[in-house]
């Protein structure tokens, strides 16, 4: 069943890249790809991006059954942009394995340059980042 997680995992990261190469609002486009995967993924009965933002993780965009108080927490996966943890990725669903980890990580990548919450670019223009 892993295996198969993985693969599905695969697949939602072909569509994520997609709605990403779609453009429009990164807020919109957040909501859309963990919407995909949490649809495109067996097992998987939430799907979150939680944002680094003044040092604390405040949920952002999720999909999914609504989590309750006393759920357990979700698996998390960091997401970095250039070297620095910006968000993490969080999925409710069994253990991953091996394969499955590397294709959240990979995932988490292809997000990982819409989840600048409050980021200060030090007067770079968004564009050169």
């Amino acid at each position: 069943m892993a295996g198969d997680r993985a693969q599905a995992l695969r697949a939602a990261a072909v569509t994520v890249a997609q709605i990403l190469d779609a453009g429009g609002d990164a807020d919109d486009l957040l909501r859309q790809a963990v919407a995909a995967v949490q649809a495109q993924v067996p097992g998987y009965d939430w799907v979150g991006i939680s944002f680094v933002d003044a040092g604390a993780l405040l949920l952002g965009p999720w999909a999914g059954e609504e989590r309750g108080p006393d759920a357990p927490p979700p698996l998390r996966v960091p997401i970095r942009f250039q070297g620095t943890k910006v968000a993490e990725l969080g999925v409710d669903g069994p253990a991953p394995g091996d394969d499955e980890r590397v294709a959240l990580e990979y995932l988490a990548g292809l997000v990982a340059a819409h989840c600048l919450v409050g980021w200060d670019t030090g007067g770079v223009p968004w564009e050169a980042l």
